[in-house]
């Protein structure tokens, strides 16, 4: 599989995916540089380096450019999307399910083994599962579903305070974060409440299966909960 900055271009794929099917309201980045920065900001790589993979997935019919330029998925590309994160999301199953690996730890090694399996053999794998719902992170194996759920969820940055709601997913695109979140008992299932939001300082106060710490938005941003 081809590679740029160390990252395929399935894995850009992936990323824009994950921007084109947002939690709660849909607020589109607009411009070339605008949804450059967003790719570069998650994959970790440079601005220039992200906007030369879009520049390669435009001429290869994968993405296209909307009005406001920025990056929508073509219908081969959003096909070929969609697969790349079904087989990322069974492939973290497996990694878990099978091979004792953590939930933070198979985000990582997921990555690494996408080009690894067939299409058959993600499907042997899927069904010796017993077609799991969700990867280990909440995010549904069924990307159609994934889609509709979007709406009834929302980053915990975004729960109003006073508010409870249990989280169903966490984001992987920081694998730094994806670990702390672990550590810290932020898991898919557990109730949680905003207790008090400094927006000024970038932090907030919460509650988590009723014991109460700080939290930055940044990183409540990436913890997405269905309100009670």
């Amino acid at each position: 599989m081809a590679t740029m900055a160390g990252h395929s271009v399935d894995e850009y794929l992936e990323t824009i995916y994950f921007l084109a099917f947002p939690i709660g309201e849909y607020r589109p980045a607009t411009g070339s540089t605008a949804i450059a920065s967003r790719v570069a900001e998650m994959l970790g790589v440079s601005r220039a380096s992200a906007g030369e993979m879009l520049k390669r997935l435009e001429s290869d019919g994968l993405v296209e450019r909307g009005e406001q330029k920025e990056a929508i998925l073509t219908p081969d590309g959003a096909e070929r999307a969609r697969r790349v994160v079904r087989k990322h999301r069974i492939i973290e199953r497996f990694l878990t399910d099978f091979m004792g690996y953590t939930a933070a730890e198979s985000h990582v090694h997921a990555d690494e083994l996408g080009d690894t399996f067939t299409d058959d053999m993600i499907e042997r794998i899927n069904e010796r599962l017993g077609n799991p719902d969700r990867c280990p992170h909440g995010w549904p194996v069924d990307t159609a579903f994934e889609q509709s759920e979007n709406a009834e969820l929302v980053a915990l940055a975004e729960l109003p305070v006073g508010r409870d709601g249990q989280i169903v997913r966490l984001a992987e695109h920081d694998g730094d974060l994806l670990h702390w979140f672990y550590d810290e008992g932020l898991v898919p299932g557990s109730q949680v409440a905003v207790v008090s939001a400094q927006p000024a300082a970038g932090q907030l106060v919460i509650t988590v299966d009723g014991a109460e710490r700080p939290i930055t938005e940044r990183a409540a941003d990436g913890i997405y909960v269905r309100a009670a």
